[in-house]
């Protein structure tokens, strides 16, 4: 399950720095993605799918729906904005 991972054994700046690593090469492709000239809503969307059969792959159906469930409190909270809130 995605909770079960033990982030506890790697030392946080470990996990902290693959985690940044790993947005910058999305946040990259995106990039590269509107200089072709898709648009970042498509490039969004296929994101999300293709996150979720990586996580349905190695975590199962079950694991990746309850993660899903937090996601509208995350976003909610704020959790995935980049912009200042008001």
């Amino acid at each position: 399950m995605l909770e079960d991972y033990d982030y506890q054994s790697a030392p946080i700046t470990d996990v902290a720095e693959e985690k940044r690593m790993a947005l910058g090469y999305v946040t990259e492709a995106f990039a590269e993605a509107q200089l072709d000239g898709l648009d970042a809503d498509c490039m969004a969307q296929a994101a999300i799918f293709a996150a979720f059969q990586e996580l349905v792959a190695t975590y199962g159906e079950e694991a990746a729906a309850e993660f899903a469930q937090g996601l509208p409190d995350r976003i909610r909270a704020g959790g995935f904005s980049i912009a200042p809130r008001h």
